[in-house]
């Protein structure tokens, strides 16, 4: 029972990573940047989710649809403002603004919301089943179906509505998307906020899961995130997917068997022999130069 335990979890916290890193591959798979900041949105999201409930005595629904609509909003000003500016920009631009905006989300939590640790209200009250002598949570059920609720419904919408596939076009080229008469800047914006707003949705869940929040909150899971979009094919839905569960059950496993103070270093040591073996991932496409 005991490895099974290990495993649902592991593909609970797997789950979260998967739908946070779908923020990260993404904005790469079409706009060709890493929003590094993407970690500070969830901790954003997190704290309006805690606001509206412990203040407001919201619905859990309501506070989660509420701190989408803000994550959303905040996407698009942060693309607008920190990153439309730079899509022509080196990587090293690009990376040193992301780091910017990640301090600066970061200390404005601190000064609303201070530095002390707050005891986050889990947004599931549901204790879950118990299946022959396994009992699993609801937090840990409704965190796995959620995710691929996501995944299938993001799968959907980029393969067949006007939208998705003006994001494929404008990924595949983004001259060419613009002479067809595609919006190139809604399109790259459209992306930042549906990545900002399922960063509501993965926050709750983390807190949630792991009930302490803080103005750092989004640091770690939104770098494991980043990693675990690499592993999967950085640009792939379905590499986010399998890349946040890979990486969510190695991580408990790790912290299992091997060593709670390791895993992070273990997580990271699967990661670089992957990308040895197959250095676009697991789905990656390799693009090979012409010159």
């Amino acid at each position: 029972m005991g490895f099974l335990t290990y495993l649902i979890n592991g593909l609970s916290l797997g789950s979260i990573y998967a739908i946070i890193a779908l923020g990260y591959t993404m904005v790469y798979g079409i706009a060709k940047m890493l929003n590094f900041a993407h970690g500070d949105v969830i901790m954003i999201g997190s704290y309006a989710v805690f606001m509206t409930m412990a203040n407001s005595g919201l619905p859990a629904v309501v506070s989660i649809i509420i701190a989408i609509v803000i994550c959303t909003a905040l996407g698009v000003i942060i693309e607008k403002i920190a990153y439309k500016p730079l899509r022509k920009a080196t990587n090293l631009a690009v990376l040193i603004t992301a780091i910017g905006v990640s301090y600066f989300l970061q200390n404005m939590a601190l000064l609303i919301f201070g530095s002390n640790p707050i005891v986050f209200k889990s947004v599931i009250n549901w204790k879950g089943i118990t299946v022959a002598g396994l009992t699993i949570s609801g937090i840990t059920i409704i965190t796995i179906v959620t995710c691929i609720i996501i995944m299938l419904v993001l799968t959907w919408f980029v393969k067949n509505t006007k939208p998705g596939q003006a994001m494929r076009a404008v990924s595949e080229d983004k001259d060419a998307a613009s002479l067809m008469g595609i919006n190139v800047n809604a399109t790259i914006s459209l992306t930042f906020a549906i990545g900002s707003g399922l960063a509501a949705i993965a926050g709750a869940l983390y807190c949630s899961a792991y009930p302490t929040l803080t103005p750092y909150t989004g640091s770690m899971p939104g770098i494991k995130a980043f990693t675990a979009a690499v592993f999967g094919g950085i640009g792939s839905i379905p590499g986010a997917l399998i890349g946040g569960l890979l990486l969510g059950v190695i991580e408990i496993l790790g912290k299992a068997y091997i060593s709670s103070q390791l895993s992070d270093a273990i997580v990271f040591i699967v990661l670089i022999i992957v990308l040895l073996v197959k250095p676009a991932g697991i789905l990656g496409k390799t693009i090979h130069e012409k010159v």
